[in-house]
């Protein structure tokens, strides 16, 4: 981890007047991402909330350059970046996708796969708020159990578990993929380094707080990121050349009750007593942390 006086932006790579809501993920996330990439970085973005945030074209809230993509492309659309600017000789310049779960989980996931298959010199990083915020808060293959949207309101809450998108991005064998989380910021910016500085494929996931979608006051959203990591809803590990490693064990795990209770988007299961449902959410998880520590000490016996 860099030391404290690292851990603080040193110039600034976004301009003031973003259109974000209050509370949202991707003003803190692409604010530390963009501080380390610098002005020498192409951020191709698909279909999503920053695509709005950053503004429509000629605006840009980056310093570097942005291009603007479909839904289902933006690995395609950086893979032909990349191959210009290495033809141009600037291999040095990074290019970074700036994605939801939407466009990754679900309809870019075709063009995710074969980028990670071709092994593409490309950062990938997905804002993951669970659900398609940008276009109405739909339900995504991201979107957790229990919880409600506008395609499944009430009680036809989402009634299946969120796809694994790092077990299946680990199963490409690329370089490096890593989970990351706004509350724990120089965790986020120790592996935004090591994703720059490795070549090849790699993917950060960050847990993006979204207050509408996600029903909760914008002055929670860091409090809530850090307790979804603390309930291991969210662990932080990565995945290096194979390698699997957990980068932060809670004290004390909390029960994910916790962190559900907080968001409106779970306070049905609370209302109607589905004590059920929240004991399967945390089996879920305790099933997912305890397989995770396994492939840690695998790993770190290896």
């Amino acid at each position: 981890m860099e030391p404290m006086n690292e851990f603080l932006i040193k110039e600034e790579q976004v301009f003031s007047g973003g259109l974000s809501c209050r509370g949202c993920g991707w003003a803190l996330l692409v604010r530390h991402l963009s501080s380390i990439l610098g002005e020498k970085t192409v951020y191709v973005l698909p279909a999503s909330c920053f695509s709005i945030i950053t503004g429509p074209y000629p605006l840009n809230e980056l310093k570097g350059t942005i291009v603007h993509t479909m839904f289902a492309a933006a690995p395609a659309t950086a893979t032909g970046i990349r191959a210009v600017l290495d033809r141009q000789g600037n291999e040095d310049a990074t290019v970074a996708v700036l994605a939801g779960d939407g466009g990754t989980f679900d309809i870019g996931i075709q063009s995710l796969s074969g980028a990670a298959s071709r092994g593409e010199n490309i950062l990938y990083v997905c804002n993951n708020n669970g659900a398609y915020m940008n276009t109405g808060i739909q339900t995504s293959t991201a979107t957790p159990y229990g919880a409600i949207t506008t395609t499944n309101p009430g009680t036809n809450f989402k009634n299946t578990m969120p796809k694994d998108l790092m077990g299946i991005i680990a199963a490409h064998n690329i370089p490096y993929a890593a989970t990351a989380s706004l509350a724990f910021l120089e965790d986020y910016r120790y592996k935004i380094k090591k994703a720059k500085k490795t070549k090849g494929f790699r993917l950060l996931m960050i847990d993006g707080p979204c207050p509408p979608g996600h029903k909760t006051s914008p002055d929670q959203s860091i409090s809530i990121t850090r307790l979804a990591v603390e309930t291991s809803l969210f662990p932080l590990f990565e995945v290096d050349n194979q390698k699997y490693k957990i980068n932060y064990f809670p004290e004390k795990r909390v029960p994910v009750e916790k962190c559900m209770k907080l968001q409106g988007r779970f306070s049905h299961l609370f209302k109607n007593n589905s004590a059920n449902v929240i004991q399967e959410i945390q089996d879920y998880t305790d099933h997912n942390w305890q397989r995770l520590n396994e492939l840690h000490k695998q790993s770190s016996s290896n």
